[in-house]
């Protein structure tokens, strides 16, 4: 059997992966666990002189190796790059893109440290799983040093539009680099068309089938939206410790009927946008003047950028505006905590509120949308109200979808969502937990690595050559005399499926 090597900016702490890698070892761990696997990332430690060893430990049932980072090494790979340049740029926040030349030399340094440790600990019959935008580069990296094993990259975030994405002087280098993986994973739809378009106008091109021919490779790209553990969530939500918790929290609900959001601090979020509208309702529709509340929790996110300061300082004045102006004395319209709450708070929160509110402006997936369903109680569930701009919306087509760019819209959805018959919730609640039952993070894991599979056995048929393609500029992409895959077979694209960004820094 196939060992699984997974690779990503952050790691699971051992004993605990469910919660400290962000969702993602939930789904990976039975892989791990048939195939004794390896885990490759970024320790969270900044220190003066690194080792540049990896370290190695066991987290059982997979062997964990990780890397420190030096400060400058953190401040232009993670905080420079990774956070300032690729992350706006790829949410469609070019206004907020800062492109530096050394911060790029600093990320191209760090994937290559990433290759360089990750070589030599592979295997004959390993497959390699390279997850989200800081680590793009890390497969053409080991390229370089001779490693052929099947390599898979996953994008847990969106692909903007090519008119945006070339907006960053090193796109080109970018898509090259994607080149180097036998296949490039995306969450939907319009992020493998975005990407297969500027492919296509970098000179290369696209099949049918999602073959892509370019910069002397030939790869596949496919569509594998992400899911969640919903059994295990919805069994979190359901039992002892949460109803304890349930109990606590209810007389915050007493003749009311919350609307719950649940987020990190950050401008893609929507959070302004969804005050905004949360202020209409109270404005166009007074009779809900105490009797409903918004309770919004944005855990803390990349302090130390100033963009985030900055959103932290306008969210705390909005919803004291807000506050200040609707609320009574024994009612408070918006309840705001920044600050991180765990998973049996958040979860007796989802399962008390009325409605769920996710409205981000971009959003790879969005699985707190998905979450929030898992969590609610079959005899009086809730009504997910979501950003059409989120990628989970392709999937939970019962919830209500809004634009959230619209206040007045969304004013008028949240009444309908709150004047919603049982009938109607129930019926909407138990068609997208289906969904999410079936297309959960293990169908997610098994379906992107037979895709990986499947990509690989292309390689030992027949290559086709090709010839030069002029690129902008008169540069040519090459005449490649061989093609790794003949771009023939079963699509890898999946009807229905954090990373998050960072763990937190320890200082030695």
């Amino acid at each position: 059997m196939d060992r699984i090597v997974i690779v990503s900016n952050r790691v699971p702490k051992p004993g605990s992966p469910e919660i400290d890698a962000g969702g993602l070892a939930v789904g990976l761990r039975a892989a791990l666990e048939e195939t004794g696997g390896l885990w490759l990332g970024w320790s969270g430690r900044i220190c003066d002189a690194p080792n540049r060893e990896a370290r190695i430990q066991q987290a059982a049932p997979f062997t964990l190796a990780t890397l420190d980072l030096s400060e400058a090494e953190h401040g232009g790979y993670y905080a420079g790059f990774a956070n300032r340049t690729l992350w706006p740029l790829l949410h469609g926040r070019v206004d907020l893109m800062r492109f530096d030349g050394a911060e790029w030399a600093a990320y191209r340094s760090v994937n290559e440290v990433f290759a360089r440790r990750l070589a030599p600990l592979l295997g004959p019959r390993d497959l390699v799983w390279v997850h989200d935008y800081q680590l793009m580069l890390v497969g053409q990296a080991l390229r370089r040093l001779g490693v052929d094993a099947p390599l898979g990259f996953f994008l847990h975030v969106p692909f903007p539009a090519p008119d945006v994405m070339t907006a960053l002087p090193c796109h080109e280098e970018l898509v090259r680099a994607l080149s180097a993986y036998d296949l490039v994973g995306f969450q939907t739809t319009n992020d493998l068309r975005n990407f297969q378009e500027l492919v296509s106008r970098l000179g290369g091109s696209v099949s049918d089938d999602g073959t892509v021919l370019a910069f002397g490779a030939s790869f596949r790209t496919g569509v594998f939206p992400i899911g969640i553990d919903a059994a295990h969530f919805g069994a979190l939500a359901a039992s002892r410790e949460v109803e304890k918790l349930c109990g606590r929290l209810r007389s915050c609900f007493d003749d009311c009927l919350g609307i719950v959001g649940v987020d990190r601090l950050d401008y893609t979020k929507g959070l302004a946008h969804r005050l905004r509208a949360f202020e209409r309702l109270l404005e166009t529709a007074p009779g809900y003047r105490g009797r409903t509340f918004l309770i919004q929790v944005a855990a803390p996110s990349r302090e130390t950028v100033p963009e985030y300061a900055d959103l932290k300082g306008e969210i705390e004045a909005l919803s004291g505006r807000i506050n200040a102006q609707h609320a009574d004395i024994d009612w408070t319209p918006i309840r705001f905590l920044n600050r991180a709450v765990s998973h049996a708070r958040i979860a007796a929160l989802f399962r008390l509120s009325r409605i769920g509110l996710v409205t981000p402006l971009a959003d790879g997936m969005n699985l707190v949308a998905k979450e929030y369903v898992a969590a609610q109680s079959p005899d009086d569930p809730g009504v997910l109200v979501l950003s059409q701009f989120a990628g989970a919306a392709q999937q939970l087509k019962a919830a209500l979808i809004v634009n959230p760019h619209d206040a007045d819209g969304m004013a008028r959805t949240l009444r309908d969502a709150l004047e919603m018959p049982l009938s109607e919730r129930h019926a909407r609640w138990e068609e997208m937990l289906a969904g999410l039952r079936e297309h959960d993070i293990h169908a997610w894991r098994d379906r992107f690595l037979e895709g990986l599979r499947s990509a690989r056995r292309l390689d030992a048929q027949p290559a086709p050559r090709l010839q030069p393609r002029l690129l902008p500029g008169g540069k040519t992409a090459g005449t490649l005399a061989a093609v790794r895959g003949s771009g023939h077979g079963p699509r890898p694209v999946m009807p229905f499926g954090v990373a998050g960004p960072g763990a937190p820094v320890e200082r030695v």
